[in-house]
Parts: C-alpha cells; structure tokens; sequence
C-alpha cells in the first residue's frame, strides 16, 4: 500500500513519518509533495491509496486538491491535517472524500488510528473494486462466445434457429430487419505455420484477430457480422444483411486487409441469398461446397462460389494403382519416384484440381497401403520397427485445404507413402524368409522326435495352411517331405555302423514303423535299406 504526505513544512511530513506505525498498517511506501500542483501530479504518477495533507499551503489548498483529485481518482482515501479548529474546513474535507481531520500538533495516537481507518477501508473497497473486474472481465470474455454459440446454433440447429434468434436479436447482435441474408465462408489454413507461430500456436488468438479484421468491415455499418464456427475448428463465418449482392467485394475487401495486417490471403466461399435464418444450413454446405471445388490449380482467386467451378475431367486413381503395386513389389527408388508422382501429373495436364479431388486421392493412397500391408505375408501392419504406420503418413499429408497448393509437396508425400510401403513389405518377405529357415532349423534338430505339421506351427505363431504354403514356397517341397528327407539324410549316415540293425535305425531317426521306414527310405533313394547298405563301400 502506498501513502502520500503532502504539507509546505519539511518538519511537519518529517514528524508524519516518524509517528506513524506504518509496518502495522501494511504501508511499503511512502512518497511526499510540497504542495497542492506536485501532490495531483505525483498521484497522476504513483496512485497512493492513502493521502494525508495539510488544509492550508501556499501553493494550491487541501480543499482544492480534493476537489481536483476526484475527477480521477475516486479510490483514494484522504486524512486532512490543519491548524485550525473551523468547522466550514471539516465540512469541505467531508464533502470532498477526507475520512478523518486532525489538527496541529498531531497526536501519535490520532493519526495512527486515522491511517488505521483509512487503510482498513481502502482495503475493503479494493477487494470490491477487483471482484467487480473480474466478473466484468468474465462477462467480456462470455459474450462473444456466448453470441458465436448462438449465431452457430442457427448453421447448426435449425430446431432451436428461432431461439437463438431471438436472443441474439435482444442481444442486439443481429437487427429486427434482418430477414435476408447470404453467407460466407473463410477456412483458417491449418498447416501455415509460419501464421501460426506468429500467434504462438493459438488458435483461439488467430481466430480472434482474423474475426476482428473481419467485423472492421461489417460492424460499422452495421450491414453484418463474422464469428467463429463452433462446429468446425477452421471456418469463419460471415453473414450479411444489408446490401448483400455485395457481399463478393466485401469479401474482397476484408481479405486486402487481412493482407495487410496478416500478410495472407485466405480463401472463401460464397452462398447464393436466402432467408434468414431458415436458409443458413444450406447456405452454409454451398460456401463450403463452393470452397471443396475450388480449382486449387488457379491462383489468382480467393472468393469462389459453386457456379464458378466445373467438374473438370476426373483422374482416377485406379489408373495408377498397377504402377504403384509394381514400384512397390521392385523397392527401385527410380520407380517408385516415377509412380508416386503419376496422378498428380495426369491432374496437373488436365488444369483442374480441387481440395475434394486431393481428399479422395489421399483416401485412395491410404486405403492401398493399408491393401498391401493386409494383404502381405507376415505380421500384421505398424508391427515394423522404424517404420510408419498408415495412421502416421496420414498426419503427414499436406493439408487437403491449404491456402497454396503446392504440387511438389503431394509428390513428396507420395512418394514417402511408396517408399515406405516397400521397407515394410520387403521386411517382412525377409522377417518369412529367416522364419522358414528358422523352421528348417528346428526339424534339423529335432528330427528325432514326433513332428506335427501342427506342432509347428503352434510353435512358431502361425498357422498350418500358412506354413505348409511358405514353406513349400521356400524349399520347393512341401514341409513333410522335408522332414522325410532330413530323416533319410540322417538314417544313411547311421547306416556306415554295421553293428545298427534297420529297424534301430528307423526308430533313431524318428520312424516306430520299420515298414513304413523302408517304404519311404526306397522312395527317397531308389532301393530298399537293405540294398543300400550292402551297397555301401567299406
């Protein structure tokens, strides 16, 4: 808390000083002026709480400097000191805000007491004070949100549009003759982060300054309004009333200023008029339909409504697919540069693409590499260490609504889509190849013991139909007969001891049945076990 002493006399704020038990009053500082002039410029300068004056200086009176004071400074508490007992002074000192008056000489217990009861009641009005503000700066905070849910609800909620309608037109936000209107349509580009950074990353900043440069251009002439669209994070928008076969160059206008503040230009749709509110929902899908189609191969044009785009000629992705599962199945980069960029040539010849074309060839692209990964052998898709998951390329797509559509930004996105597709396909051909070998590992050692093409793969987390296919795919023959001849390979190496009769043999190597044995051995090798070993050198 902060006091001012104002007296002529050099003693007298000197005795002020030292009288008081300014600690016990929560005082921290105490400034001083020699008259009425310094004392109104320095509470111009310090705002004091609390001001103790002499009634009589040559230089601007007590009565004075409490009257010029309270044209601005309403808060302040005031403890007049005067050598004279006349009852007019005190009667003035009231009048103008002095809560106490004391006279010469001043008593230690008296102006204590004084200070006492002026900073206990500055204190209390200044808790009043700052509840006020802050009731007052959440109600400025609640009315523009509260009149954007609004307005929104009349896009969003036909059911309640009257309402709110009525509501906004008490809150004077909208005026009574408002009954035709036509709406526009802005799209806050996500992925400018150059913008963004310019606001430190909030959105709520961005969207606020663009709304305001907005109704610059609306509120003043009363002819509109701009607000945020609650129901999409990106989107601005715009309703006029007044004169609203000019809505085009005043969309115009307001994007020259968003230049000029923002340095950008952003993109509009434009609705055909229609009645208010009972239109706005349609109103509101023909300015974003209108944006959708815009032709993002043509700069020169922000303000787009739907008469001024065709359709142009449709590049289906199908036409490319071949190439890329070709490209892919290679791992070639020079393929894969080749083929990530045909769609978006073929689109660049035809001279039309719009944000709606983009949307359907990122779903497409997506939807292929999800294909491929499902269809590929192995485990399933993300499972591949250091490589990116479909839902991971999707956040790194540019954005479907950028402001500039930079052409060279989607040929590198797709080609990171192939590339990526490829790692992982041609990881995973190689994670089967290692597992086949592993399998062939484990028969080489365990050849002894009962194999089961469904022991194995159980053992190796997969299943029978799938193993017996790769395996054969491997090795040329089929899993059984590879474990047939593993067997075999080890039976003939055991038959060179001829202290081994046959029959010990087969159960050694993993035949119970010495036929069977023998039929398999003879089928392998030509002649029976018998023949084979007479046939063995020594």
């Amino acid at each position: 808390m902060k006091v001012l002493i104002v007296d002529d006399e050099a003693r007298v704020r000197k005795a002020v000083r030292l009288l008081v038990d300014w600690d016990a009053h929560g005082v921290d500082e105490i400034e001083e002026a020699t008259g009425g002039y310094e004392a109104i410029q320095r509470m111009r300068d310090d705002k004091p709480a609390i001001v103790i004056m002499d009634m009589m200086m040559p230089e601007g009176s007590g009565v004075d400097l409490m009257a010029a004071l309270n044209e601005f400074a309403g808060t302040v508490k005031f403890i007049v000191v005067s050598g004279r007992g006349d009852f007019d002074f005190v009667r003035e000192a009231v009048r103008n805000g002095g809560i106490d008056y004391l006279l010469k000489p001043i008593e230690p217990e008296a102006i204590n007491a004084a200070v006492a009861k002026a900073s206990a009641q500055w204190r209390v009005e200044q808790q009043e004070r700052n509840e006020r503000q802050k009731q007052s700066i959440k109600l400025n905070e609640f009315k523009p949100v509260y009149g954007e849910k609004l307005l929104t609800g009349l896009i969003d909620d036909p059911a309640t549009a009257q309402t709110s309608l009525r509501k906004l037109r008490e809150e004077r936000l909208i005026p009574e003759t408002a009954n035709t209107a036509r709406l526009g349509l802005l799209q806050v580009d996500a992925s400018d982060t150059q913008l963004q950074e310019r606001f430190a990353f909030d959105s709520d900043l961005l969207h606020f300054a663009i709304i305001n440069i907005c109704n610059e251009f609306l509120l003043p002439s009363q002819r509109g309004v701009a607000f945020r669209h609650w129901g999409a994070p990106t989107e601005i928008v715009i309703i006029v009333w007044v004169a609203i076969e000019q809505l085009p160059v005043v969309l115009q206008d307001i994007n020259e200023g968003l230049f000029m503040t923002l340095q950008r230009r952003m993109h509009m749709g434009l609705s055909s008029a229609g009645a208010f509110p009972s239109a706005m929902p349609v109103q509101h899908d023909e300015a974003l339909e209108a944006l959708r189609r815009r032709n993002a191969l043509d700069s020169n044009g922000y303000v787009h409504q739907l008469a001024d785009h065709s359709s142009g000629k449709r590049v289906s992705f199908s036409d490319c697919e071949e190439e890329w599962k070709v490209a892919v199945l290679s791992g070639d980069a020079d393929q894969l540069h080749a083929a990530s960029g045909r769609w978006l040539e073929a689109v660049r010849v035809s001279g039309h693409i719009t944000p709606t074309m983009l949307e359907e060839y990122k779903t497409d692209s997506l939807l292929f590499c999800a294909r491929q990964l499902r269809e590929a052998p192995g485990r399933q898709a993300g499972d591949e260490a250091g490589l990116l998951s479909v839902e991971e390329l999707e956040q790194k797509s540019p954005y479907v609504s950028a402001s500039n559509f930079s052409l060279q930004a989607w040929r590198e996105w797709s080609y990171l889509l192939l590339r990526e597709l490829s790692q992982a396909i041609g990881q995973r051909q190689a994670q089967e190849k290692t597992k086949m070998s592993d399998i062939a590992g484990f028969i080489e050692q365990h050849y002894q013991s009962e194999l089961s093409l469904q022991d194995i793969a159980k053992r190796f987390f997969v299943s029978r139909e799938y193993v017996s296919r790769k395996f054969k795919q491997e090795y040329g023959i089929n899993i059984t007969d590879y474990i047939s001849g593993v067997r075999i390979d080890k039976a003939k190496l055991l038959m060179v001891n001829p202290n081994l009769r046959i029959s010990k043999i087969a159960e050694m190597v993993g035949f119970h049945d010495e036929k069977y044995f023998s039929k398999v051995f003879k089928k392998q090798e030509g002649v029976s076990p018998k023949t084979y070993r007479l046939a063995e050198p020594e």
